[in-house]
């Protein structure tokens, strides 16, 4: 059985960390284009292991299309593991470097944390990408997955310690933990064991890790993201972007949760919406944008917006329409509803562009661009551990670099302090 009694997986767990500082990047690279060929081998394997988990949860949950393994996706997680492989270390760097007036030379170098604990829901996806960014830099890894993703998940960590024993590493470089409750109460309180957690779900599960944890967090937050559609903003771009976004996932953080359309543009809207009558999205608009898309949207997906419709992350068919008289508006608006993830603007005014680049408070700001696109391997990261949209340690997609820490190395020749 893989989940780690939980007895001893703390000492384990700390012991694999340290371990893990005598294993060079190279071999680090080896395992992880190892372990990739062994994803691709086994796809069938872990879909098998993943329908059951599916087999359980009704397909009409929003969740079930992020616990849903495909070929293509497991596939394209072999595909990113390899693309961390390729990447430089993120160890041993020198982020600053200064000699002192008495011969002292002081750096500071990148090293891990140690021990990373990861609280998620139902996304085994997860444990590929955390054990591969983790090992990459340097980290044991902790996992607590939720029980909807349980089989899928003893089945990927299954795998990877049978690659980490055939290349003589210490299995417990990762370790799964039971699906109860009581295994995500020892995780949050092992201080002294676990360096920090990193929540990977919804507001509820992430406000929960945050207000309980007395290990230290990075908050990973819920997606409420917007998409502003400028007065000056391009009908094809802003027809593109906003069906995208909206589309292309629903489940995932960086899903279009409510569109905010200039006044002067509400012509365009039926038009900018009709495609996503298709997907069957259900839009609920205010007061102005509802005239006008009345009899020119399918009426038993139209409805009126209330004051709910704001500020949700739906992980749905769902999107809310916001009209506003200028720019100015719509920044408001965003700063009241934003869960500092990703917004977006659509237009081809540079001036406006800038202004809400410079003034919109989130992790990622787009111009012209969809914000499906917030996302680690989109970056050129490799993968991502999780979205930050707290503002210290790290903002953003969470990947190598952000999985470190410093210390200061001071070099002298028998220097003494006065």
């Amino acid at each position: 059985m893989t989940t780690q009694n939980t007895i001893n997986w703390k000492e384990t767990a700390v012991k694999a960390a340290r371990a893990l500082n005598l294993i060079s990047d190279e071999q680090k690279s080896s395992v992880l284009l190892k372990l990739a060929d062994e994803i691709d081998k086994n796809c069938s394997e872990i879909i098998k292991a993943n329908s059951l988990d599916l087999a359980a949860m009704d397909p009409s949950n929003p969740l079930y299309d992020r616990l849903q393994l495909t070929p293509d996706r497991v596939f394209a997680i072999a595909a990113d593991m390899r693309n961390v492989a390729k990447l430089p270390s993120p160890l041993g760097r020198k982020l600053m470097e200064t000699t002192r007036p008495n011969g002292m030379k002081i750096s500071r170098i990148s090293v891990p944390f140690g021990v990373i604990g990861i609280i998620y829901e139902a996304r085994p996806n997860v444990s590929f990408d955390v054990f591969s960014l983790c090992f990459k830099s340097g980290n044991a890894c902790v996992l607590k997955g939720g029980s909807d993703a349980h089989n899928s998940n003893l089945a990927i960590v299954d795998l990877i310690k049978k690659v980490l024993k055939e290349n003589g590493l210490d299995e417990h470089i990762v370790t799964l933990l039971p699906a109860g409750r009581e295994a995500t109460a020892e995780l949050m309180d092992a201080v002294g064991v676990v360096d920090v957690i990193i929540p990977r779900g919804g507001k509820g599960l992430i406000n929960f890790v945050r207000e309980n944890s007395m290990v230290p967090v990075i908050e990973t937050g819920a997606g409420v993201c917007h998409t502003y559609f400028d007065e000056f903003g391009d009908f094809e771009k802003g027809k593109n972007i906003i069906f995208n976004a909206k589309t292309r996932r629903v489940s995932v953080c960086n899903a279009l949760d409510t569109l905010i359309i200039h006044e002067k543009r509400l012509s365009d809207l039926p038009e900018l919406c009709i495609k996503m009558a298709d997907k069957n999205v259900i839009i609920y608009a205010d007061e102005e944008s509802f005239e006008v898309l009345s009899g020119k949207y399918p009426e038993n997906l139209l409805k009126k917006a209330d004051a709910s419709s704001f500020g949700t992350e739906f992980l749905d068919y769902k999107m809310s329409i916001k009209t506003v008289k200028d720019i100015h508006k719509a920044i408001e608006h965003i700063t009241k509803y934003s869960s500092k993830h990703s917004e977006s603007i659509v237009t081809e005014n540079a001036e406006n562009a800038q202004l809400f680049i410079t003034v919109v408070d989130a992790a990622c700001v787009y111009t012209n661009v969809s914000t499906a696109f917030t996302d680690g391997a989109q970056f050129g990261l490799g993968a991502e551990i999780g979205i930050s949209t707290q503002k210290l340690h790290a903002r953003g997609p969470m990947a190598l670099e952000e999985l470190c820490s410093y210390k200061w190395v001071i070099e002298g020749d028998g220097q003494v302090r006065k």
